[in-house]
């Protein structure tokens, strides 16, 4: 069963607004236009509000999207499961954007509009992949094999850096951002919010805008794991793009509500590459049985427990950390 092309523009016609609300109605500004920094507690309210939403969608797939109970429960128990590994993997993006914002000093009040071009970017990023993605398993069946490959070699390396505690690599030495350096003028200090500064009669970008490039970066890189691990639980792109876009469009509020305590997951990680190596393997016991080798409840139930477990581990052997400083300029 495919979604109509109604569906396909209502659906992102209601993404759009859904940012532009957030960025435009929802957002508090202070007496010079600049959104103010977004408090903890209407973080996690909206929060909550995309979770919900996300579940309401999960509902609605169970009620319409198929054509017996049997189909409509298991594409429904596939969206769920393939949105609790986006949003892991979502979680673990918050560590890079606050290493990030930290590393370039950018303040509280241009954060917001960083994560706002960001998500946008990483929604028409995400949307070419999954096309990409469902083109070339629909073609070429051996392609799972390589992503369950890769899956299973990206979740080994994680597990790998985190045991032996590496340190994450400074933003600042990006090898892109240098490139843009060197080709491009950009100013020294920050203009506001403005992603380019037009001074002497010349275009300038700002680090600001350096800033959001990185962003989409590290969104690309994240989305080479996340993408292949949602194909392992369906290959339906109706349901790998939705679980993407509702893991995603709550990423931005999430970013402000754990930024400050971020650092207490430390086990989240190792859960993480679990996953990706449970869900590699998955998607390469599928390719050798002609089908799914694993019901998707079972995934979801394994899924549900290895993240919950990493995140209530780490809570409660931090438990006596207090939060950290946020980003100033």
């Amino acid at each position: 069963m495919e979604a109509s092309i109604w569906f396909w523009a209502t659906f992102n016609a209601a993404v759009l607004g859904l940012l532009l609300l957030d960025l435009g109605v929802f957002s508090k500004k202070d007496a010079n236009g600049d959104p103010l920094p977004v408090p903890v507690k209407t973080a996690l309210l909206k929060s909550g509000a995309y979770f919900l939403l996300a579940m309401c969608f999960c509902a609605y797939i169970w009620m319409t999207y198929g054509h017996t109970p049997e189909e409509r429960q298991t594409k429904a128990l596939e969206f769920l499961t393939g949105y609790i590994i986006e949003w892991s993997l979502s979680v673990d993006n918050i560590f890079v954007f606050v290493l990030i914002f930290t590393k370039f000093a950018v303040p509280a009040a241009y954060q917001h509009r960083v994560l706002f071009w960001g998500i946008l970017g990483a929604l028409v990023m995400r949307g070419l992949m999954i096309l990409l993605g469902t083109a070339l398993l629909r073609e070429f069946d051996e392609v799972m094999i390589l992503f369950g490959l890769f899956l299973v070699w990206s979740g080994w390396k994680m597990l790998q850096s985190v045991r032996r505690e590496e340190e994450d690599p400074d933003p600042r030495n990006n090898p892109v951002l240098k490139w843009m350096k060197r080709r491009l003028p950009v100013t020294e200090d920050y203009k506001g919010n403005r992603f380019t500064w037009k001074e002497g009669g010349k275009w300038f970008l700002t680090p600001l805008a350096l800033v959001l490039i990185l962003v989409e970066l590290t969104d690309l890189v994240f989305a080479l794991d996340s993408i292949p691990a949602i194909f392992a639980v369906t290959t339906d792109p109706f349901i790998v793009y939705t679980a993407n876009v509702f893991a995603i469009l709550g990423l931005r509020a999430m970013y402000f509500a754990l930024a400050g305590i971020i650092h207490r997951f430390k086990y989240l990680k190792h859960g993480l590459s679990i996953v990706l190596m449970i869900v590699g393997a998955k998607m390469l016991a599928n390719y050798l049985a002609g089908g799914k080798a694993v019901p998707v409840e079972y995934a979801l139930m394994v899924t549900f427990s290895i993240i919950a477990g990493s995140i209530v581990l780490s809570l409660w052997k931090t438990r006596g950390d207090g939060p950290t400083e946020k980003p100033a300029a």
